[in-house]
């Protein structure tokens, strides 16, 4: 095909060795760094996954210097970038805090105890509206449970015996799993959420926007 790909592994943030027609990332970013955008050519392609979500972005670039284009009708995953040889801990004790703790609001809710994780299009939805959030589950014959919680320090725990409706405990500012049970609810009510197609500008600074009829986010 007349093409020469080759890799680079550099610190995402320096800038890369020269320009190019196609950048595909092999590490997820949030934002998009700077330096992908400098470094692809007027109309060239960026293909990347979004860190803490299975979106895929594929962009152009745009005169302005950002990038233009849509979230793939598909799903995909890789990790994300970090500083240093290892992730920083995370939410440790208050996942800690969350799996034992009797919490200010308790309740039933509708939806069974699921991970999060493995149901790609909600779980995106969710770390979209709730940046920072981490999800935590465990399955055993006695039931399942799963756990969010926030740096904000909101969290919640939810537990159920399989298809039984859960009863859900949550502290803290937000209703973590209130907020998950109203995307579920939309995803029911509508037969999907807005993501997987939806269209995607990309600012000169790495900042995604993303809408799809009267619906946007802002990705930073």
């Amino acid at each position: 095909m007349g093409l020469s790909p080759h890799f680079v592994t550099q610190d995402a943030t320096d800038a890369l060795p020269g320009d190019y027609d196609r950048i595909v990332a092999t590490v997820s970013a949030r934002p998009v760094p700077v330096p992908w955008l400098q470094a692809l050519r007027r109309g060239g392609r960026l293909v990347t996954t979004i860190a803490d979500t299975a979106l895929i972005l594929t962009a152009w670039k745009t005169p302005d210097g950002g990038a233009t284009g849509v979230i793939e009708r598909d799903w995909a995953g890789f990790m994300t970038t970090r500083h240093g040889s290892a992730y920083p801990p995370g939410l440790d004790e208050l996942f800690k805090t969350a799996r034992e703790a009797d919490g200010e609001n308790v309740k039933l809710f509708r939806y069974p105890v699921t991970d999060i994780r493995n149901n790609w299009e909600v779980w995106s939805m969710l770390t979209i509206n709730i940046p920072g959030i981490e999800v935590d589950f465990e399955e055993t014959p006695e039931g399942r449970t799963a756990c969010l919680a926030h740096p904000d320090g909101s969290w919640a725990r939810a537990e159920a015996t399989k298809f039984e409706p859960p009863t859900v405990h949550q502290s803290g500012p937000r209703r973590l799993w209130s907020e998950l049970e109203s995307i579920r609810n939309w995803r029911e009510v509508e037969g999907g959420l807005p993501l997987y197609g939806c269209h995607a500008v990309v600012t000169p600074d790495g900042v995604i926007h993303l809408s799809r009829g009267r619906w946007s986010a802002t990705i930073g």
